[in-house]
């Protein structure tokens, strides 16, 4: 078993253990040199400071016993942000009614508004305006989108 997949195992039973975790789970962990830990967790209920200052505590009490990255190492532990790719169905979800860029696998990209998420497919509206004779037509259309098409998922933010 390697550091990451122990790291993956230790913060599965603290979200299996500890009710104040119940909802939270891994999106992704990167280990960089330095040694540097990066911990991206999320939760349905929205991930705190506090949450992730707990799951760091959680950790590096592990890492020091266990000296899995040595004496000196850096760990953060964070949500995953805006700017980074949504992974899972339930990302998606979490993120129903706001703007997200769709990057599918031919490198087209889709703009709208989420509106559903289920297991094979995601949901954007997005506004259509067409012309007839000299007046513009704005018409709200939803647009099905299959989770296998997707390269990328990020949610976009209106500033």
């Amino acid at each position: 078993m390697d550091l990451l997949d122990k790291i993956t195992a230790l913060l599965e039973e603290k979200y299996a253990q500890d009710e104040a975790f119940a909802d939270c789970f891994t999106v992704e962990l990167e280990l960089k040199s330095g040694p540097q830990l990066l911990v991206f967790a999320d939760s349905d209920s929205g991930m705190t400071f506090e949450k992730c200052q707990k799951l760091s505590r959680y950790l590096e009490s592990h890492l020091d016993t266990n000296g899995w990255l040595g004496e000196k190492y850096i760990l953060e532990v964070s949500s995953p942000g805006i700017g980074r790719p949504l992974k899972f169905l339930r990302q998606y979800q979490k993120n129903i009614g706001r703007k997200v860029e769709v990057t599918l696998v031919d490198k087209t990209r889709q703009v709208g508004l989420l509106k559903a998420a289920e297991a094979s497919h995601l949901t954007l509206e997005q506004t259509q305006v067409s012309k007839e004779g000299k007046k513009k037509i704005t018409a709200q259309v939803e647009l099905p989108i299959s989770f296998g098409q997707i390269e990328k998922t990020v949610v976009k933010l209106d500033f």
